[in-house]
């Protein structure tokens, strides 16, 4: 019997699996380059991807510490702890300053992150999945699958931005 979350996990394997691929082809210079001025590079998405999938997760849905300050990522990464803090309305000089950890780090708390998701979705409900909450910014209540739509399109989007960076770089190789 096919489980309420098994389109939801599906979508987001299928998307850490691109991702996955398109690391796998990437040194570390090419992980921190910024294709341009005023663009993200490679380790930059995934440490935001990462960081919105954490809020959304722990702090959004169930109203819980994130991994970023329970696990001491925040140290790991050398950057202030702000639960809220995850890239969205940095400037492009932000941006620019940022400065990746090591890559044993920014992998490890994306796998971190994941393997939370993974487990959440596990045990959630669907009467969990129909509960309304508020998320911000838009203030009208959503379901939780409704927000589970936003939130993975924002995943998609930064896995293939991961993905097209590493075909700049590399050319064609990016997926199996």
């Amino acid at each position: 019997m096919a489980n309420t979350t098994d389109p939801i996990n599906h979508c987001l394997q299928r998307n850490w699996d691109m991702i996955e691929s398109a690391l796998a082809g990437m040194d570390d210079e090419m992980l921190t380059r910024a294709p341009a001025a005023e663009c993200n590079s490679a380790a930059w998405i995934l440490w935001h991807l990462s960081r919105v999938m954490d809020m959304f997760v722990h702090y959004r849905l169930q109203d819980a510490e994130q991994l970023w300050t329970k696990d001491g990522w925040a140290e790991k990464f050398n950057v202030q702890p702000g639960i809220e803090d995850r890239g969205v309305g940095w400037t492009a000089e932000q941006v620019a300053a940022w400065t990746s950890p090591s890559r044993d780090v920014l992998e490890g708390y994306y796998h971190a992150v994941n393997d939370a998701i993974r487990a959440y979705l596990a045990q959630v409900s669907e009467e969990e999945l129909a509960r309304e909450i508020v998320l911000p910014p838009l203030p009208e209540p959503r379901t939780i699958a409704a927000c589970f739509g936003q939130v993975m399109w924002d995943n998609l989007a930064h896995g293939g931005q991961i993905a097209y960076l590493r075909g700049l770089f590399l050319g064609m190789g990016w997926h199996r």
